[in-house]
């Protein structure tokens, strides 16, 4: 594949592509998440000062429920991503790429105390190290991967070209692989772009890099339906 995605097989035959998320990223994601967390805190931590015991309290109960049940909230109810896995992009997955689900959130989050130990997060971010799909291990128990959001790729982002159908018939994964090259072509250096397209002569037909993308756009345009 162009990047280091993850392929994910559906009951359907789809395959289903998940591009994850590393540990550098999770962790500016849960830093933004712990200092909206703080301020919550301290807002209501001014506001229930004035109730004396009864608020102190009851602060205490509302610190719990943000440290243990904000992430299942956003998770679950408000499309897989707490405020600051959205701001990065992120997602929380389950492993066959469907939405997360409520027990597979509360599993993955419960189990944070376990991540943390001994400090700093240190068995998180040992798990997600040697593990090729980056789980901790509250995700290895939930069965949870946390992926990059990435947004559908319209027909209108693959460059216009004269279209020419594929010398052989392609394969549903070589049909999805050229269509990706093409569309994201655009964000590529022209040096690159080309590297990649001569990567799968069995589909361009060529080992000319210059040729090479030239006829793996003229095949996309093939693909997605124009015509000449």
């Amino acid at each position: 594949m162009l990047d280091t995605e993850r392929e994910v097989p559906t009951p359907e035959g789809i395959e289903l592509s998940v591009r994850l998320a590393g540990p550098v990223v999770r962790a500016l994601a849960w830093g933004s998440d712990l200092c909206l967390r703080g301020a919550a805190f301290f807002a209501l931590g001014v506001a229930l000062s004035r109730l004396g015991e009864v608020g102190s309290g009851a602060l205490m109960i509302l610190w719990f429920a943000l440290e243990w049940f904000y992430p299942t909230l956003f998770e679950v109810w408000f499309g897989g991503a707490t405020p600051g896995k959205k701001f990065l992009g992120l997602v929380v997955l389950q492993s066959d790429g469907t939405p997360v689900r409520l027990p597979a959130s509360l599993i993955r989050n419960l189990l944070r105390g376990v991540d943390f130990l001994p400090f700093a997060y240190g068995f998180g971010l040992l798990s997600m190290l040697i593990n090729p799909d980056f789980q901790r291990l509250g995700d290895i128990a939930a069965g949870t991967v946390v992926a990059y959001k990435e947004s559908a790729i319209k027909h209108g982002s693959i460059p216009a070209a004269v279209p020419f159908p594929p010398p052989t018939p392609l394969t549903l994964r070589e049909q999805r692989l050229v269509l990706d090259l093409a569309a994201r072509s655009p964000l590529l250096t022209v040096e690159r772009a080309r590297e990649l397209a001569v990567l799968i002569p069995s589909v361009s037909g060529t080992n000319n890099e210059d040729k090479a993308l030239n006829r793996l756009l003229s095949i996309a345009n093939y693909l997605i339906g124009r015509r000449a």
